[in-house]
């Protein structure tokens, strides 16, 4: 395994339909960029802008000739920055095509889609065809990030996560193979690409989805005095569990800088707004405290929905990207860090003010930061799938809680240690209070046992698909499947 020279490089951008960014290269210091700023210290070897599977095949090739690790990338969105390094890095967004199939008799709609469409565009080409896939909510996620670690959203309790809606994957292993996988082509990889989590098995180059009719939609958000927050938690876990799989929601516990703490619930419905309405009153009654402010509205069209949940209300598809992402581009990337936690029973008095208190103490200790817990709803349609159907092990949760905290731009050293401390101070609070699971997407470099968090009971399977079809463990990262469980 020689080192590539000149050479090698040369042969290797020629040998592709898309392009190759090297070091010495003018875009360079952009091509190399994650949406988190802390991670620019990395220097990959190269950016591999594929734009075909043919285009992964070759750069997986040259990757394990010449002894580079290859890095998959499509959102960069890893929280622990693990689409990025010293390896080749192999970048999918030229792959963001979307077709959509209409329903015919007998068969419901799919949609194919390139594995380097982020969701913004994905939501937005779903819209046009009147269809619509589950998904997430941050809008330069994409989609191979989000559906091969499962993929929880606003419509997840009506219509299953995002791996529960995947038909097929096409993928590039590590000996160079273009695998279609379903469930009847190369089974245990496809149950593997279900939340099994990227960059673990190969490369993916695209997904077929099955894709749902586009309902009435209806959103509505909820604010109570912080003295409520504990009330609101309590009441909203309640309320949430009772509720129809039409309803998703979230509770949060917010330390919002200058505004100061902040408790929130707020919701997409796939009903009427007068069903909406109703929903919200109980849940007002359920908390037992009057909100400061209350808002119930709808219909909306499937895309202005997903716009408002990806916080680009009032902004266009084009301007819901980085300006490297799109020239019309208007968001900015930003430093964070999160982990996460499951919660599968009812938070005692204890619970509640653990969580209420930990947002109070990062309040009082950086007040400056924007962070919190988001306590998101699963249930419905999620939990009805066995365990070990999919890789996806978390079916028997009310909700999922994700710790963050938003730094904006990098902070110094003494700023990261003071934030992880306070992620780690919360973890070990609520813990007695959780099921020892985490999310996989939510990935999370300080969580000690995260085999286990992760994965759970479909961790042994995982590491049989593993040695199955990554021998030689060509693609790893520090939170990878590995080869022996």
């Amino acid at each position: 395994m020689a080192p590539p020279g000149a050479a090698a490089w040369r042969s290797l951008a020629r040998s592709l339909s898309g392009s190759l960014v090297l070091p010495s290269d003018r875009g360079y210091a952009t091509a190399r960029e994650l949406f988190d700023p802390r991670f620019d210290v990395a220097r990959p070897a190269a950016i591999a802008y594929c734009a075909s599977p043919v285009d992964v095949q070759r750069t997986v090739d040259f990757a394990r000739v010449h002894g580079i690790r290859p890095i998959p990338r499509c959102g960069g969105h890893s929280y622990g920055g693990y689409s990025t390094g010293s390896g080749l890095v192999i970048d999918v967004t030229r792959m963001s095509t979307v077709k959509v199939t209409p329903a015919q008799k007998g068969s419901p709609a799919t949609a194919n889609v390139g594995a380097g469409t982020r969701l913004v565009d994905l939501y937005g080409a779903l819209s046009r065809a009147g269809v619509l896939v589950p998904g997430g909510s941050c809008p330069t996620v994409g989609i191979s990030g989000l559906a091969l670690g499962g993929g929880i959203g606003v419509l997840a309790r009506k219509y299953g996560l995002t791996c529960d809606a995947t038909r097929a994957v096409k993928i590039v292993t590590a000996d160079g193979r273009l695998l279609t996988c379903d469930g009847a082509a190369e089974p245990n990889l496809y149950w593997a690409s279900r939340g099994g989590g990227g960059g673990n098995f190969g490369v993916v180059t695209s997904f077929t989805f099955a894709a749902h009719p586009v309902p009435e939609l209806t959103l509505f958000t909820v604010d109570w005095p912080w003295a409520a927050a504990r009330d609101v938690l309590g009441g909203w876990i309640q309320w949430q569990r009772e509720a129809p799989d039409e309803l998703w929601s979230n509770c949060q516990l917010l330390s919002a800088g200058s505004s100061g703490l902040l408790v929130r619930s707020s919701g997409v419905l796939v009903g009427s707004t007068g069903t909406l309405s109703s929903l919200v009153s109980r849940l007002v009654s359920t908390v037992g405290s009057p909100p400061s402010s209350k808002f119930v509205g709808g219909p909306d069209p499937y895309l202005d929905v997903m716009l408002v949940e990806a916080g680009c209300e009032s902004k266009s598809v084009a301007e819901c990207h980085l300006p490297s992402q799109n020239p019309a581009g208007v968001l900015q990337r930003s430093a964070y860090a999160a982990t996460s936690a499951y919660v599968s029973k009812p938070l005692p008095s204890a619970g509640l003010a653990a969580a209420a208190g930990a947002v109070e103490e990062l309040h009082a200790e950086q007040p400056g930061l924007g962070g919190g817990l988001a306590f998101d709803a699963y249930g419905g349609v999620i939990n009805r799938v066995p365990a070990e159907a999919t890789a996806f092990v978390h079916r028997d949760t009310i909700c999922a809680i994700q710790a963050t905290l938003t730094w904006g731009s990098v902070p110094s050293g003494s700023a990261f240690v003071a934030g992880r401390g306070w992620l780690s101070t919360t973890a070990k609070a609520l813990a007695p209070y959780t099921n020892g699971g985490a999310y996989q997407n939510y990935i999370d470099p300080e969580l000690v046992d995260w085999q286990r968090a992760y994965y759970g009971s479909n961790l042994k399977r995982l590491s049989s698909v593993k040695r199955a079809y990554d021998p030689d463990n060509v693609f790893h990262f520090p939170q990878s499947i590995p080869l022996h469980a």
